[in-house]
């Protein structure tokens, strides 16, 4: 597990800790591996998900440092969305 993966673990469970997020999702991140995220929290895995976000790492970096609008890297092509649009939407409001 890359250090990238195992410090925005520790992020999105900060952030997940107060959210109501019901769903699964899975940001994969180019070269450095995968996160899985659902009511439980964050951890470092690579399972089937309601959705799968994936960026490379300086755009996930700079979506969770709060630099970059999920949406907006969503729209300029830096993040790419496969599956359930609406669980996409309910993790951007997360992140944000």
């Amino acid at each position: 597990m890359s250090d990238t993966v195992t410090e925005a673990v520790a992020v999105l469970n900060q952030k997940l800790a107060s959210a109501d997020f019901d769903g699964t999702a899975k940001f994969d991140i180019e070269g450095e591996g995968a996160i899985m995220m659902d009511a439980s929290g964050a951890r470092a895995g690579d399972e089937p998900a309601d959705v799968t976000l994936s960026a490379d790492a300086d755009t996930f970096r700079s979506i969770l440092e709060g630099d970059t609008n999920p949406t907006a890297a969503f729209m300029t092509g830096k993040l790419k969305v496969d599956g359930d649009m609406g669980m996409a939407m309910k993790l951007a409001s997360v992140l944000a």
